[in-house]
């Protein structure tokens, strides 16, 4: 792509609405947009204040297309750091491709995906990181993973990033210019400040490393499986936790054929449920199916709710426990969820047996919606909200993973290097691929490969 075309992409979602946005970005902006604008006080619209709305018509020839709002953001002073105009029209697609068409046709490009925003990056409106977040933030679909998308877009990590990169930087120029003096045999660079700028580096990279495992489940949502035998109330349970009629329920045994999955939002936290078929011997061949798709499913699950009946429990108990057994020896590093449906078909002597039997079990009557919302307040206990609640900077983002794993991997090369009283040009080879890995987050390096593979997930008109 050519930065230096003036561009144009729909900026509001596609498809019929009240209003529609479309941007226009670049050098020539305001002299593309300007002539086919007729403002309904007459004024031209290349000679307007910046950060002014203005209403008039988009005219093609002497034909009206559609009475627009026009914004105008001149300079840098913009979104992309480059004059752009956006125009809200009415949202029918008639008129969104007609005036995207005019504009066209009157020297804009077609903008890529991702380009307004990269063009901000490439301006310094934002660094790498921030611009990442621009897409995170746009996909969020609960609280959380909204939070962590504004804090990244505000800077938050970025700054942490950029000041341990420059602290580093400062020492690394002392240790360059000691190689500079290597006959005088001085130095520069005071060698216990350095061993304890390493030493908060790496309590920071290891701290933000660990992030990660929460940031990845938060932005992707908590894989949970609903899994027992046949007829325990899985389906209800699901449709108990989503309140409403998601799955199908019967007092047939076997009705999950499949798997069926919904997303819920608990305490801002996404859930993924995952309904699966009942686990028993079965000759039933797609029953049978089912049952092999409910261990995949297991497998993928991060927590596994295991299901069964209480009013059956105390007849089978034996069953039941090996059954307990089994799931946990299969799966030893999934946290289990053990819990006693359909506790309002027995008595509480029964309920206190069942108690007994099993430690730490969860009572519940989907059915009647008794116990749900503790369930719920149980599934977040697997969630390390701390770090949320207190805004600490949490990692998303796999590429910044790796590229964290690696600068500590140097980092620690820099503290081997100080233990062993190493000499400064060998330590200043690993201090400079510290600051390569510190500066891909950023963007500070960066290629145009790496450009094109975080831009192309972006959506037209971002």
């Amino acid at each position: 792509m050519n930065v230096q075309d003036t561009i144009v992409a729909l900026a509001s979602p596609a498809g019929a609405g009240a209003i529609a946005v479309i941007r226009v970005s670049g050098a020539q902006a305001l002299e593309i947009t300007s002539p086919i604008f007729k403002s309904v006080s007459g004024k031209v619209l290349s000679e307007q204040k910046t950060h002014t709305i203005h209403l008039g018509h988009i005219m093609d020839g002497e034909r009206t297309i559609d009475e627009v709002l026009v914004s105008l953001f001149k300079g840098t002073n913009s979104y992309t750091g480059e004059p752009t105009v956006e125009i809200s029209c009415h949202g029918s697609n008639y008129i969104q491709q007609e005036i995207i068409q005019l504009l066209l046709r009157s020297g804009c490009r077609a903008a890529q995906a991702g380009e307004f925003t990269l063009r901000s990056f490439i301006n310094g409106k934002m660094d790498l990181s921030q611009a990442e977040a621009v897409a995170d933030l746009i996909a969020s679909d609960n609280e959380a993973s909204h939070q962590i998308a504004m804090q990244q877009m505000r800077g938050g990590f970025s700054n942490e990033i950029a000041q341990l990169r420059q602290e580093l930087l400062n020492f690394a120029s002392l240790i360059e210019l000691e190689l500079d003096f290597s006959e005088e045999d001085v130095e520069f660079a005071d060698r216990s400040q350095f061993k304890e700028l390493i030493a908060r580096i790496t309590k920071v990279l290891k701290r933000l490393i660990d992030s990660f495992a929460t940031g990845n489940v938060i932005k992707n949502g908590i894989p949970v499986a609903i899994v027992g035998e046949p007829n325990v109330g899985k389906s209800t349970l699901l449709n108990a936790l989503l309140n409403e009629e998601r799955a199908i329920v019967s007092d047939i045994a076997g009705t999950t054929r499949d798997t069926i999955e919904d997303e819920l939002s608990i305490g801002g936290i996404g859930f993924r449920f995952i309904d699966t078929a009942g686990i028993r011997e079965t000759v039933d061949v797609i029953e049978g199916l089912g049952i092999k798709k409910t261990f995949e499913k297991i497998k993928q699950a991060q927590v596994v709710i295991l299901l069964f009946s209480a009013n059956e429990f105390l007849a089978n108990a034996e069953s039941f426990k090996t059954e307990i057994e089994k799931i946990k020896n299969k799966f030893p590093l999934k946290p289990l969820v053990i819990v006693a449906n359909k506790v309002d078909q027995v008595s509480e002597s029964d309920i206190k047996e069942i108690s007994n039997q099993i430690p730490n079990l969860h009572l519940l009557s989907a059915k009647e919606n008794k116990g749900v919302d503790e369930l719920k307040t149980k599934l977040l206990e697997f969630v390390n909200t701390g770090a949320l609640r207190n805004d600490e900077t949490i990692v998303t983002n796999s590429r910044h993973y790796d590229a964290l794993l690696k600068a500590l991997e140097e980092i620690e090369k820099v503290q081997y290097g100080l233990d062993t009283d190493l000499s400064g040009d060998l330590m200043a080879i690993d201090i400079r691929e510290a600051l390569y890995h510190f500066g891909e987050i950023t963007g500070q390096v960066t290629n145009d490969e790496l450009l094109g593979n975080i831009f192309a997930n972006f959506c037209i008109g971002k």
